[in-house]
């Protein structure tokens, strides 16, 4: 996040005395909060160690990776990035014109998810991420006829059938593997190129957050709340696994199918409501067959909806039918363009499901990883998120009745939803372990609960996120 000569004032916030969560047991409910989330992952971490590791099936759960304390090419870039955003990101943040800011804090993302990508080298970090065995680029070969390979894909997902593809191909709708054929046949084929699209694209998250907050936050509130977040969300450990994994990737289209919805659905015109929502849809329609756990989006798309039916302000009254509308004609043009191919999303999931048990999920014990799960998250989270997570579940009965009454607290009640969409996940017993990259297209939205912590504080956490993030990059050897 760059500053720039001719900058507007910056926005007005609450001075620190009427700050409403800056009271001291507020504040040490706030530690105490990030003192337990740290005491849950070691309490998982050690139990996963003493458990039979041919059950729990990671090197070091809850996390897949190694232990391995290393330095690399990107610790001085990772130090010097965090320093930085801790430094000057805040006011920058609130001092930036708005367009510079999506830009910026782009930028600084991919710089930090990069840097952290480096510390384990070149060639570890970025370039053979994604040509291990089981990756997607081993499945490239299958599709040099993609009508054939379409039709033909469901055939290939159970074990012991003739040419079962790799494990991240399989486990897919196909969308994800033609990605990388896409990529391949316009010349960037190979896992540097893979590694590079997948860590800068996975950084295009932080921009679409903060665009959801702005259009959905009402005017100057939404704005306030983004720029106050934009430091967060670039500094989250999270970023460990969008580089480079295809998860990451996933999370960006995930993204930004909510934040064109949102666009869409407090637009000052029916047109521009139309447009954004077709844009959602398709993307929408894009992440299904992405991912299957990506069918979830629906909880906090629904979150969206009910923010924007309460952000009135500006917006046309006949947008959000119109978004509505116009996101369910994308949806249905993606998932018609794919059935028509070939593939059949219903089945692939059904096989799928038998695959799972087939192999690691049908071994890895649900007792554990049904609360190990959280352990990863932390780590994926941070403890500042950990922080104001609590503040944003307390706060959601007050955020309700905030919500009835015309106002969409949007920094309470969407987090809200992607904690529901991980519950839904964790539940269903289709995630156990590797959490920390799977379910990154909702965790990478969690940071924006730093916007509750006291304004007095938030120094400290982000130095808090950051240590976070270049200690587990430094002591682990992550596999994503």
């Amino acid at each position: 996040m760059i500053p720039v000569r001719h900058r507007p004032p910056a926005l007005p916030g609450p001075p620190a005395s009427t700050d409403p969560g800056a009271s001291p047991a507020g504040r040490r409910r706030d530690l105490l909060t990030a003192g337990a989330a740290l005491l849950l992952f070691a309490v998982v971490a050690v139990v996963g160690g003493l458990l039979d590791r041919g059950r729990v099936l990671v090197p070091w759960p809850p996390l897949t990776a190694t232990w391995e304390p290393h330095v690399g090419p990107g610790t001085p870039a990772a130090v010097a990035v965090a320093v930085l955003v801790v430094g000057y990101g805040p006011a920058v943040a609130r001092r930036l014109p708005w367009r510079w800011l999506t830009r910026s804090a782009w930028a600084t993302a991919a710089a930090w998810t990069w840097s952290l990508a480096l510390i384990d080298g070149w060639r570890r970090g970025i370039a053979e991420r994604l040509t291990s065995p089981g990756e997607y680029l081993h499945g490239v070969g299958h599709f040099h006829d993609a009508g054939t390979a379409l039709r033909g894909f469901t055939e290939h997902i159970l074990a012991g059938t003739p040419q079962s593809w790799e494990t991240h191909v399989i486990g897919h709708p196909p969308l994800a593997v033609l990605t990388f054929v896409g990529l391949d046949r316009v010349g960037l084929g190979g896992g540097a190129w893979a590694g590079a699209f997948c860590a800068t694209v996975g950084s295009a998250v932080v921009p679409a957050v903060l665009v959801t907050l702005r259009a959905l936050g009402g005017g100057d509130a939404g704005e306030r709340t983004a720029r106050t977040a934009a430091p967060f969300l670039v500094l989250t450990p999270g970023a460990i696994w969008v580089g480079a994994s295809a998860d990451g990737y996933f999370a960006a289209v995930a993204a930004w199918t909510l934040a064109l919805l949102a666009v869409a659905a407090t637009a000052s015109s029916a047109g521009r409501a139309a447009v954004a929502g077709l844009g959602s849809g398709l993307l929408f329609g894009a992440a299904l067959y992405l991912s299957y756990g990506l069918v979830l989006l629906v909880i906090p798309a629904l979150a969206v909806l009910l923010c924007a039916a309460a952000t009135r302000g500006s917006g046309s009254p006949g947008a959000l039918p119109v978004a509505v509308a116009a996101a369910l004609a994308g949806v249905g043009c993606a998932v018609l363009s794919f059935t028509l191919a070939g593939f059949d999303w219903w089945e692939g999931y059904r096989l799928l499901r038998v695959r799972y048990y087939q192999g690691w999920g049908g071994i890895r014990p649900y007792a554990y990883w049904v609360w190990g799960n959280a352990g990863a998250t932390v780590a994926a989270i941070g403890l500042a998120c950990a922080a104001g997570l609590r503040r944003a579940v307390l706060g959601a009965p007050g955020a309700v009745r905030r919500w009835r009454a015309g106002h969409a607290p949007v920094e309470t009640l969407l987090p809200c939803a992607m904690l529901l969409a991980l519950l839904a996940a964790d539940l269903s017993g289709m995630s156990k372990a590797e959490t920390e990259r799977i379910w990154l297209p909702f965790t990478l939205w969690l940071p924006m609960t730093a916007a509750l912590l006291p304004a007095r504080d938030r120094r400290g956490w982000l130095i808090a996120q950051a240590a976070v993030a270049l200690l587990l990059n430094h002591l682990l050897l992550t596999e994503w």
